[in-house]
């Protein structure tokens, strides 16, 4: 089932990703450090979160850092890992606690081994929750996903189907995203979910991130709710 009940006139999708751009631009705007709108970025995240679960989305996946981004200044980075270090129970345990499994989906490998730590000690925490996920794609790449999969299948020695294929990525026990926001103005899935994303409705705004309210996500829903979704047919099948 792509969607949850409807909620007075509006279609819930089951699964909404969201890539959060313009938390810098955001800052910059207002004559303050990058990491200062990666802060604000963070706080607006988790209050979107709770709205949408609110709203009765059950997964939700944020792409917080792509494996691009690690090319960015080590100034940067470092208060992108701080966030890790210093908020990150403490803003996703709000969520978490309502009965939420967090997954980090990505090669986490690549972060600093206490900001792992945090992110593993999380997944543990929350593992035994089932039916409402968040995913935080960080040191994501959906191209590396892909790749992953393939390897993984070789290993096995796998004949590939598209089922099979979809059970082999970090996503694989959840539904396929059904809306796909990005906020900041650019117009591109920038390497995210590629594989999942195939039959996602895509919503862009022109808002930065942190500015992105919950009445914007109803927008966005409401945006959603008025599309046709066919999956290949016609209007006469469904």
């Amino acid at each position: 089932m792509r969607e949850n009940t409807i909620k007075g006139e509006l279609k819930i999708p089951q699964h909404i990703a969201i890539i959060m751009d313009g938390n810098g631009r955001w800052a910059k705007k207002r004559l303050m450090p990058r990491s200062f709108g990666h802060k604000n970025g963070m706080e607006r995240m988790i209050g979107l979160m709770e709205h949408a679960f609110e709203l009765g989305v059950n997964y939700i996946t944020v792409y917080a850092l792509s494996t691009e981004n690690l090319k960015r200044p080590k100034e940067e980075l470092d208060g992108l890992f701080d966030l890790i270090r210093n908020h990150f129970k403490q803003y996703f345990g709000r969520v978490c606690e309502r009965g939420v499994q967090l997954r980090a989906i990505g090669d986490v490998s690549l972060l600093p081994e206490d900001c792992l730590q945090i992110l593993k000690e999380a997944e543990a925490e929350t593992a035994q929750y089932k039916g409402k996920a968040i995913n935080v794609a960080v040191c994501y790449g959906a191209r590396a996903e892909i790749v992953r999969a393939a390897n993984r299948a070789m290993e096995k020695g796998e004949t590939l189907t598209e089922e099979s294929f979809s059970r082999l990525l970090y996503t694989e026990d959840q539904p396929d995203p059904d809306l796909i926001i990005r906020t900041g103005k650019e117009v591109r899935l920038s390497n995210f979910l590629l594989w999942q994303a195939a039959y996602a409705e895509l919503y862009f705004s022109d808002k930065m991130f942190p500015e992105f309210s919950d009445k914007d996500l109803d927008k966005a829903i409401e945006e959603y709710s008025r599309r046709t979704r066919r999956f290949g047919k016609t209007d006469e099948q469904l």
